[in-house]
């Protein structure tokens, strides 16, 4: 008896921007410029991807989260990509023997499953190390363990999306038992609408509100129009804002200068995170980079010494 061929599975670009983080606009920008991915199209003229492709684009991800820029890795074979991940040290570094083994069980309470204990661990990590020192010891570490099983193929997506969930619960917990301070500035925090990683914005609120900030989140993917009516209605004196590694550079770019020329000259920008553009492109003015966490303590006592000036 003939065995039934199995059709092979395709994902929508919005599931493979939902699965590699890469935005929509960024798979069309590689598809015209560099000649991948390289999509069929489904009975109504949309997008549609092979798995094959689907797993060459979590490479190159994990990739241009080491550095790498896309011109360089996106035309190479399967073997080089895989290659060239192998020889990627890990992106954890542990201080402390004790750390390590922290990180390590919450990463098998992850892998098995254990989505109650991961909480309630977290949250006792909370408690002992307070909310400043689990942010930078904890929970940044974590997530770069995680998001390099994830790209490795160690953890499946709906794994690390188990883990991101109770992360955002846990800090979400944690910044809430902080009192709302009277002082300023008034900071905004959320991503453009091609930028839809939103721990970022998490652990900066966190750090932000220790520093006697009042904050105000708008989550992630807000049109830079709304982000400009919000800062008028709550009389924000800070935006800050959040770029994963694979934003696209240009976008970043044209999206600071066209929200800096929508804001008053006396609300400050904060531009954060991974993306190359922060670090490789010329910054508008009127825009402050914050390429570490460590880094805005002292950019919230640089504002308040000009405010009392």
């Amino acid at each position: 008896m003939d065995q039934a061929v199995q059709s092979p599975v395709f994902l929508s670009i919005a599931a493979v921007e939902r699965d590699t983080g890469l935005s929509k606009d960024t798979l069309r920008v590689w598809e015209r410029r560099y000649g991948f991915p390289v999509p069929q199209r489904d009975a109504f003229g949309e997008r549609i991807y092979s798995l094959d492709q689907v797993d060459r684009l979590r490479l190159i991800r994990r990739l241009l989260d080491a550095g790498h820029r896309p011109g360089k890795i996106i035309g190479l074979p399967d073997e080089s990509l895989r290659a060239l991940s192998e020889q990627l040290p890990s992106s954890l570094l542990v201080p402390s023997g004790d750390q390590a083994a922290d990180l390590e069980m919450f990463m098998e309470l992850t892998r098995a499953h254990q989505i109650e204990e991961l909480r309630r661990q977290l949250g006792q990590r909370v408690l002992r190390h307070g909310l400043a020192r689990f942010v930078t010891e904890v929970v940044a570490p974590l997530i770069d363990q995680v998001g390099d099983a994830w790209a490795r193929g160690q953890l499946e997506i709906y794994e690390e999306h188990l883990f991101t969930e109770s992360m955002q619960v846990v800090l979400r917990n944690a910044i809430s038992t902080i009192p709302h301070p009277a002082s300023r500035p008034r900071v905004l925090l959320t991503t453009f609408p091609t930028e839809s990683h939103g721990m970022g914005l998490l652990m900066v609120e966190a750090l932000l509100a220790l520093e006697g900030c009042r904050c105000l989140s708008l989550g992630v993917q807000t049109p830079i129009w709304d982000i400009a009516l919000a800062t008028k209605s709550q009389e924000i004196d800070v935006v800050a804002l959040s770029f994963s590694s694979v934003a696209n550079p240009t976008m970043v770019i044209q999206g600071l200068t066209e929200l800096r020329s929508k804001l008053p000259l006396h609300v400050d920008i904060w531009a954060g995170g991974r993306s190359q553009a922060l670090r490789q492109r010329r910054i508008p003015d009127g825009v402050k980079v914050v390429t570490d966490l460590s880094e805005l303590g002292e950019a919230v006592s640089a504002w308040r010494n000009r405010a009392r000036d």
